[in-house]
């Protein structure tokens, strides 16, 4: 017994290593793994997130192609809500997702329960220089005939773009910010979704911008098809001048999440507007607009969540030295708040300044519950 015992654990242990060595492209540790592996930290080194973010990040193709075509249709309500609190997009517009590629300081944003309404994975953390790599579309390469074309994540800061430049050097290229910026307008016009993706495996914080099309991207058929909420929306919504509408269904057929119904003239269904802006680049008389719902989670915009008072002078440290513009979120954070805007807080405690946002748009005063997500129902 105890030699059968013995003999599965070195078997076990054998395969694991064939795997990890395989993973590593043969090496025994890449620098990009060994990285990662110290920002996790010791106390979770050898915890099963660490394995889970490994898997993830070395083979995402297989990843998101085993959820798509295997785990979504079987997930039942409270597994659609733990996939979507580990794992989860922003809905971005063109301009928001511009600045967060060319923003020339480093930024540290933390507990954006307000901007990113789940109970976890909701950092931004963008160092510099900011290091931007294109790296082929797993979501597309799991279609039999993918949009193109493919090469189209952005994979955003370090250690994930040394990861995926050494690991996936035939799929990854590093770009600069202007190629990065020319991707999502050529993307945008294509009527494709910026979408800032977030994942607890990785790091607790945003890792990559995709461009999401609805006939490929998992995540858009995760909210559409199956109910899964894994996508926030940006925070606007599309609104209709009916007077200039002339009901011709083009913003109706280019909408990925079918928020949009044409009968005589186009009408926003907004509970189900994620406020992505792809309808208003189709429309031929511009009679479409984005406009700011104060119902849903704060966009993720850094001229919002910077405010130039920050970037005006770096925030002091002990010993001297710089720190990267750095802002918390407190839950419920209310205190002198001006309706509507947002404001300066600095508590007792230190000398750290802390934007504060409206009470209002506080996700667990407006859903009543743990986070405030759009009820999606699958389509047939």
């Amino acid at each position: 017994m105890l030699a059968a015992l013995a003999i599965g654990i070195v078997s076990l242990a054998l395969l694991g290593g064939m795997i990890w060595f395989w993973g590593e492209r043969g090496r025994a540790i890449r620098p990009s793994s060994l990285e990662i592996l110290r920002e996790f930290g010791p106390k979770r080194l050898f915890s099963l997130l660490v394995l889970h973010g490994y898997l993830y990040a070395r083979w995402p193709r297989q990843y998101i192609g085993l959820f798509v075509h295997f785990l979504f249709p079987w997930l039942g309500p409270r597994g659609k809500r733990w996939l979507a609190d580990h794992y989860h997009g922003k809905v971005l517009r063109t301009e928001e997702a511009k600045k967060i590629v060319r923003v020339s300081r480093p930024i540290s944003l933390h507990n954006l329960e307000q901007v990113i309404p789940y109970p976890k994975a909701r950092s931004l953390i963008l160092r510099q220089p900011l290091e931007l790599a294109l790296f082929e579309c797993p979501c597309r390469h799991n279609r039999a005939k993918p949009c193109q074309p493919t090469q189209v994540c952005i994979i955003v800061g370090q250690p994930f773009v040394n990861f995926a430049m050494e690991h996936h050097p035939r799929r990854t290229r590093r770009a600069t910010q202007d190629e990065v910026a020319e991707v999502l307008e050529a993307e945008h016009r294509r009527g494709h979704v910026h979408a800032a993706w977030f994942k607890d495996v990785c790091l607790d914080r945003m890792f990559a911008i995709c461009n999401c099309c609805a006939c490929c991207c998992g995540g858009i058929e995760a909210m559409v098809r199956f109910g899964i909420p894994m996508m926030a929306s940006s925070g606007y919504v599309a609104v209709v001048e009916q007077n200039r509408c002339r009901g011709c269904g083009r913003c109706q057929a280019a909408c990925p999440f079918r928020a949009i119904k044409v009968n005589v003239r186009a009408r926003v269904d907004h509970s189900r507007c994620m406020g992505c802006g792809v309808c208003l680049g189709v429309c031929p008389r511009q009679s479409l607009s984005l406009r700011r719902d104060e119902k849903r989670a704060v966009p993720l915009d850094l001229d919002i969540l910077v405010p130039p008072v920050l970037e005006s002078a770096p925030l002091p440290r002990l010993g001297g030295g710089e720190t990267p513009l750095r802002a918390e979120y407190p839950r419920g954070a209310a205190s002198g708040v001006r309706p509507g805007g947002l404001e300066l807080a600095i508590p007792e405690r230190g000398g750290s300044n802390h934007p504060v946002l409206p009470s209002a748009q506080s996700p667990r005063e407006l859903g009543g519950g743990r986070t405030h997500l759009p009820e999606f129902f699958p389509i047939d």
